[in-house]
């Protein structure tokens, strides 16, 4: 079955770009012109993934992204903006956005986009390179069956990025990833070059959840000027 994408922006003529383009390759679409419309969309029809613009019409881009995950939906979201400002980008990934892609973007790397974030969420199961069954790492745990995490045997409540996240780095303890190898190899991003903050504000969330305190992290480790590593 084709995978549907939803369209959430106010000018219609990118509306019918994008709309075009990706029929081209094979997925469905839906649209809506304003917040509320997108909302309604994103909650009656769950798409497989959604391209949601900032500036709309009733309900911002960033209210339409924070309900959605106040309600429990994992859809994949890129944001769409105009805007350069690094904050806009940071609150949109705080809220849960999965990626964003600034205007003018070129259909190639949107389209590049669209399917690395549909075959992650479609494929989660198999991020990170550790056999099925269950990771001791101290104090930390990985359930690869149950897709679940625990500190301390207790469940810890991530999202499906921040499990991946984890599990990926757990499975390699103590070998420091770079920001575009964590892009390449949790965000299905083949041979990224760009922009990577969306690792920083990932791990961020994630230290937020795992450590005792985010500030003086124990187990996800920052090697200034390479990256990320587990410290098991």
């Amino acid at each position: 079955m084709g995978k549907t994408i939803l369209i959430v922006e106010d000018e219609k003529n990118i509306v019918d770009i994008l709309s075009y383009n990706l029929n081209k390759e094979g997925y469905a679409t839906l649209e809506a012109y304003d917040g509320d419309a997108g909302l309604q969309l994103a909650l009656e029809q769950d798409p497989d993934l959604i391209l949601l613009d900032l500036m709309l019409p009733r309900k911002s881009g960033f209210d339409v992204c924070r309900d959605l995950r106040t309600e429990g939906r994992t859809t994949p979201i890129i944001m769409l903006t105009a805007r350069e400002e690094e904050t806009d980008k940071v609150l949109g990934l705080e809220l849960g956005a999965d990626d964003y892609i600034t205007k003018p973007f070129s259909m190639r790397e949107l389209l590049a986009r669209v399917k690395a974030n549909i075959r992650r969420s479609t494929m989660a199961p198999s991020a990170g390179t550790a056999p099925a069954g269950r990771m001791e790492l101290g104090r930390i745990a990985i359930d690869t069956e149950l897709l679940m995490a625990y500190k301390d045997n207790l469940p810890l409540d991530l999202t499906q990025r921040e499990y991946e996240l984890l599990k990926f780095l757990a499975s390699n303890p103590g070998k420091v990833f770079s920001r575009e190898a964590l892009m390449e190899n949790v965000w299905n991003y083949e041979g990224y070059v760009g922009d990577v903050r969306a690792v920083d504000v990932a791990v961020r969330r994630l230290r937020e959840k795992v450590e005792d305190d985010p500030a003086s992290p124990q187990f996800v480790i920052t090697r200034r000027g390479l990256g990320y590593l587990f410290n098991a």
